[in-house]
């Protein structure tokens, strides 16, 4: 469904004094989903070196597809999955940022007569990818220092976005610390944990999990947003 698009982004950085001290990857990988999202991460790097930034798709299997793809030519020392998401009610606002301290594939398992049962409960396996809790929270602790409403929480990997109340009740019931919904994250971050890099999915939030009204979706602050974290996250991670 899409395309991989590779741009490399080139020149300086900078430090703003009153933010956690930076911490030293040298090369970033940053995946989005599509070319929107790409754009604002860009806007916001500003030139900053050592960022890569990937349209690897929408859906899980295009991003992890196209994340292993580069990731088996070139070497990383840190991936994040970056874009807009559905925010649970009550945990993650409109335009709020979510830092995921798990990445969880939401619907990956089986159903039974007495509920869902995950990969991990089967026994196939795991539906959770663990991230660093000290990375996300340095990440977060920055965004918010930068004025950003951050959250910290668990990231679902859905391939159906979920459409109803009842539906986002069920999940936010069934998935302790469920922060925010996307497609992505789960395939991004099984890349990265193949080839044993770490991994951060950070999440704002256009529209709320539940009923798909349009009208209350708020794309562009959205990515307003996402272009603040970019520039954040040059501060703090380089």
């Amino acid at each position: 469904m899409s395309q991989d698009k590779h741009v490399e982004i080139s020149s300086g950085s900078f430090i703003n004094s009153n933010k956690p001290s930076p911490l030293s990857y040298k090369r970033i990988l940053i995946v989005t989903s599509v070319s929107a999202e790409q754009e604002a991460v860009i806007r916001g790097l500003n030139g900053a070196e050592g960022f890569d930034v990937l349209i690897g798709g929408v859906g899980v299997a295009f991003a992890a597809a196209s994340t292993a793809r580069i990731l088996a030519t070139t070497k990383y020392d840190l991936v994040i999955c970056a874009g807009i998401a559905g925010g649970f009610v009550g945990k993650a606002d409109v335009a709020s940022v979510v830092v995921a301290t798990e990445i969880l594939a939401a619907d990956l398992g089986a159903e039974t007569p007495d509920g869902f049962l995950s990969l991990d409960e089967l026994g196939f396996g795991s539906a959770r990818i663990p991230v660093d809790i000290t990375l996300v929270n340095r990440v977060a602790e920055a965004l918010q220092v930068s004025g950003l409403p951050a959250h910290t929480g668990s990231v679902l990997t859905v391939s159906t976005v979920t459409g109803s109340a009842e539906t986002a009740t069920a999940i936010a019931s069934r998935v302790t610390g469920a922060t925010a919904e996307a497609m992505e994250g789960y395939g991004v971050a099984t890349a990265a944990q193949q080839f044993e890099i770490p991994v951060l999915e950070i999440r704002t939030i256009s529209n709320p999990v539940g009923p798909r009204d349009r009208s209350a979706w708020r794309i562009k602050e959205a990515l307003e947003s996402l272009e603040k974290v970019s520039s954040v996250l040059v501060e703090v991670l380089r």
